[in-house]
């Protein structure tokens, strides 16, 4: 799974993810992509599910290019800890995406492979996706 070698802070404000991304939405490196069409949090596990499927189908032959990376740490608290103690640990990490941003790129096989390959990979992220080609 993904996840920050290091980070400047180890704990992070939720914050707002509010509009349309302005980077990382053209295809720069392979000739399809999944891009996305909404808003929400994309954690590591989910992209290293979507990752898996993709790679099935490329089997030895084409490339892949993750365009995102969670770095967002996640808290939680205990299940039973009362209220006050502070922020709980670091969970997980996520990666905040909005509408626009390319997820995916492949390059080197079929296009039928390619739209199946990230077509499945797409019923495995949490925001509605669009597949799009060079």
């Amino acid at each position: 799974m993904l996840y920050p070698k290091r980070v400047k802070h180890r704990k992070e404000m939720k914050g707002r993810s509010r509009g349309i991304d302005t980077r990382g939405t053209e295809l720069v490196f392979g000739t399809f992509g999944l891009k996305s069409l909404g808003t929400r949090w994309i954690t590591s596990r989910q992209l290293e599910a979507a990752r898996r499927i993709i790679m099935r189908y490329l089997k030895k032959g084409g490339k892949l290019w993750i365009r995102i990376f969670p770095q967002k740490p996640v808290t939680t608290k205990g299940s039973e800890s009362p209220m006050g103690g502070g922020k709980g640990r670091v969970s997980h990490y996520v990666f905040p995406i909005k509408p626009g941003r390319i997820i995916f790129e492949l390059e080197g096989i079929p296009e039928e492979e390619a739209f199946d390959a990230l077509r499945k990979a797409s019923d495995k992220l949490p925001v509605k996706t669009k597949i799009i080609r060079k």
